[in-house]
């Protein structure tokens, strides 16, 4: 059993991804329907659906797409962090149709300009809100807000981060330092939790093996462990790179086999509480 513990879908007729560049392959719409034969060759039965936009309306609609349908298994959703109402906002998200599905709280951080806006007064009282309701935090930052991450880790040891797509290392480059320290940095905090996802689309077209990745990969291995450690396939982004089926065999191979179910399954099982 195999889960993805990091996927999304978009509708354009309902809403705009403004992140997408015009022209971009993604510049589509992109379903369920379209996940599902991929996912299902490729042995995945569970996956976690993962917001994109910072737009109320977004979750309640993935929270009532996981009722619909059986692969998904949690929904990583979005709420303003920075009102003062927030335990009251997941409190309504979680008696939706659906609501049961929630798992998880996600901002783009790293389309903030502030490098610590994880540390605001504000934002902090939005995260003890989601540890307080039994959520996680998904961290989409890039390095350099790597140490905000840690400071609010430390500060909310109630509270799980979990770190998407390794931080956003700069493996297209090869360099490994200063993303390498300060996500070892992170990761020496017990409420952490990495995905191992996104790494082909980091990476330059032209070096994308295995070998060019192991490096990225095996320092969150030896940073978080394997039972801190997770899948996540990022589609459709990863599409970008490779298709569904080559990303889950291409991100196995980065661990040892006797790692897989921990990597694909049972840390995200247990963290989510899938």
């Amino acid at each position: 059993m195999t889960v993805d513990a990091h996927h999304h879908v978009w509708d354009l007729s309902v809403r705009d991804q403004d992140w997408i560049e015009a022209g971009s392959p993604l510049r589509r719409d992109f379903t369920l329907a379209d996940l599902e034969p991929g996912a299902r060759a490729a042995g995945v039965d569970r996956t976690v659906l993962v917001q994109t936009v910072t737009v109320a309306e977004e979750t309640p609609e993935f929270l009532a797409l996981a009722a619909a349908h059986e692969l998904i298994a949690g929904v990583v959703g979005w709420t303003d962090l920075t009102r003062p109402d927030t335990a009251d906002a997941l409190a309504r998200l979680r008696a939706l149709p659906g609501g049961r599905y929630l798992k998880g709280v996600r901002h783009q951080v790293q389309g903030e300009s502030d490098p610590g806006w994880l540390l605001r007064p504000d934002v902090r009282r939005g995260l003890a809100a989601v540890a307080a309701a039994g959520l996680v935090y998904d961290l989409v930052v890039l390095p350099h807000q790597l140490p905000a991450c840690t400071e609010a880790a430390a500060a909310l040891p109630q509270l799980t981060f979990v770190l998407d797509h390794l931080g956003k290392p700069p493996v297209a480059s090869g360099a490994l330092e200063p993303w390498a320290s300060d996500v070892r940095a992170l990761a020496a905090l017990p409420n952490t939790v990495c995905k191992l996802s996104g790494l082909l689309t980091e990476a330059d077209p032209a070096h994308r093996s295995a070998d060019d990745l192991r490096p990225y990969a095996d320092t969150v291995l030896d940073a978080f462990g394997p039972d801190r450690l997770m899948f996540g396939s990022d589609w459709p982004v990863c599409t970008l790179a490779a298709p569904y089926e080559d990303v889950v065999a291409r991100t196995a191979q980065l661990v040892s086999p006797s790692e897989h179910g921990q990597l694909l399954e049972s840390t995200a099982v247990r963290v989510y509480g899938l």
